[in-house]
């Protein structure tokens, strides 16, 4: 990217405590994105949206861009869904909720993909979306992460990444850099307005930074999950859970 265009540091995945599997208040994952130099980070709880909501009202009192957004579950998989503001309906087919996001003025990006242990879309599955996660923080190998470089490059797809964080330490461990042609060099993030980064992220105006998160991180927080998410569908969730398609119930 050239040194003389605004350039955003964005973590776009990251889990608060309005997740199942998440810790944090979205106020000490905004601090600590301030305090690390990025630039913003999108709270994508899973199906769930209101703590997005109130990070990104938030976001430019801690000097950040404010982008809502969440984790949708759809019947092919999980996808990220940037800058809306209604959480779309979970369980639904791939392709309704991507034109969902678009026609809420987000963008659709299919995150850890090919990784059906982490409800990740399958290859065949994978349709029109606006970017791919080439690199999430969690993955155990780099594996993983190559493989959807590789599919995001071969079909032009803008590419991401970020950290999946669910603990305040991960946060930021891989983000996006997102280059912003319009806006002048050192205009504060928290005064850029969200539709300008959405758009610069639909156009692939995208670089990757970061690095994996250690593996005794990783398998902590997969195991961490995996119990919160048992607990959270028989206490709270299974009448709805049990809508869902057979593929993302035992998936």
């Amino acid at each position: 990217m050239s040194e003389d265009r605004t350039v955003l540091s964005i973590d776009p995945h990251v889990h608060s405590e309005g997740s199942y599997d998440g810790n944090e208040p979205v106020e000490l994952i905004l601090e600590h994105a301030s305090d690390i130099d990025l630039d913003g980070v999108v709270v994508t709880d899973h199906d769930s949206i209101e703590e997005s909501l109130r990070a990104a009202e938030l976001a430019p009192e801690y000097g950040l861009v404010g982008i809502p957004g969440v984790e949708v579950s759809t019947d092919a998989g999980h996808l990220l869904a940037l800058g809306v503001e209604e959480c779309p309906e979970r369980g639904r087919s791939f392709e309704a909720t991507v034109r969902e996001v678009r026609e809420q003025g987000g963008v659709a990006v299919v995150p850890h993909p090919f990784q059906r242990s982490r409800h990740g879309v399958r290859r065949g599955n994978l349709g029109e979306c606006d970017g791919i996660e080439v690199y999430n923080s969690m993955v155990f190998t780099g594996y993983r992460n190559r493989r959807a470089r590789t599919f995001a490059r071969r079909h032009d797809y803008p590419r991401f990444g970020a950290s999946d964080a669910h603990s305040i330490r991960n946060v930021g461990r891989a983000y996006t850099d997102v280059a912003l042609p319009e806006v002048d060099p050192g205009t504060p993030a928290g005064d850029i307005e969200t539709e300008t980064v959405l758009a610069a992220l639909r156009a692939g105006e995208t670089d990757i930074r970061g690095k994996r998160t250690p593996i005794h991180r990783s398998t902590r927080q997969y195991a961490k999950g995996a119990a919160r998410k048992s607990a959270f569908v028989l206490t709270k969730r299974l009448p709805y859970v049990s809508a869902w398609p057979a593929s993302m119930q035992n998936a």
